[in-house]
């Protein structure tokens, strides 16, 4: 069969890096999961961080459709949110049209709704989130699409789902949502992704205060800098893997597991 992964961050895995720094992430884990699954998968992932819709549909679309894959999963609209002017009914038209061109080549599509956090920095943009993530049900029902509900996955909302950036999944976030993935797509597996967390100590106030000034500095001044400035986290970024290519079985990831 055929895979591509179209979108930004979320879909290229930042938060889940491979030993040599490139990102894994929940597509690469459900790819290889299918390849150990099915014997061979083609696989394309086109998705870039920092991408906004228009540039998603834009740059990676065409190839997507291209290829007229079995499977395309898409995940866009979330960088376009967390900006001034973010238009959840507009977003919504655009993605229904690139989903009408993907399933008129063929494809069948993976949709996804984005995880249910409102605290933090996100407290004040959860409503917009919500509207989107309800056209993009419609919109999986109308073409008959897959659909992955990040929203009712509560134990994405635990902090260890999540990078020191609490923007992007961390490695267990990113294997998590893989095997959610691959549940929506019948593939069987050996773990769950709802399996507990395991019981922590409490964090201090003073312990918590100190996480999250780091993050300020950290991640949330430079963010805040590349949007003052026009920049993207993506600008010098090109896809990883721009093509279809094979992925076969593999006798290691059948011993310790690809999700």
């Amino acid at each position: 069969m055929s895979y591509a992964a179209v979108g930004d961050s979320f879909t290229e895995g930042v938060g889940d890096p491979y030993p040599d720094g490139v990102f894994r992430g929940w597509a690469d884990r459900v790819a290889e999961h299918l390849a150990d699954h099915v014997g061979e998968v083609r696989y394309a992932n086109l998705a870039v961080r920092g991408k906004l819709m228009r540039q998603i549909v834009t740059d990676q679309l065409p190839a997507a459709l291209d290829m007229a894959p079995d499977l395309v999963s898409l995940c866009a609209g979330g960088n376009d949110l967390l900006r001034p002017g973010g238009d959840p009914e507009r977003m919504a038209r655009v993605l229904d049209h690139a989903v009408g061109r993907l399933r008129a080549v063929g494809s069948q599509v993976v949709l996804f709704t984005g995880v249910n956090i409102a605290t933090g920095y996100m407290r004040g943009a959860i409503g917009l989130f919500a509207r989107y993530y309800m056209n993009v049900r419609a919109i999986a029902d109308a073409h008959g699409c897959l659909l992955v509900d990040q929203w009712s996955m509560r134990v994405l909302t635990d902090p260890r789902a999540w990078d020191a950036d609490r923007l992007h999944m961390s490695p267990e976030g990113h294997r998590r949502l893989a095997l959610r993935v691959c549940e929506v797509l019948g593939v069987p597996t050996e773990r769950r992704w709802d399996e507990p967390w395991p019981e922590r100590e409490p964090i201090s106030w003073t312990e918590a205060r100190r996480d999250d000034l780091t993050w300020v500095r950290t991640s949330l001044a430079p963010w805040i800098g590349r949007r003052l400035t026009g920049r993207s986290s993506g600008d010098d970024v090109t896809a990883k893997r721009p093509e279809l290519t094979p992925l076969t079985r593999s006798a290691e990831r059948a011993e310790h597991g690809s999700v």
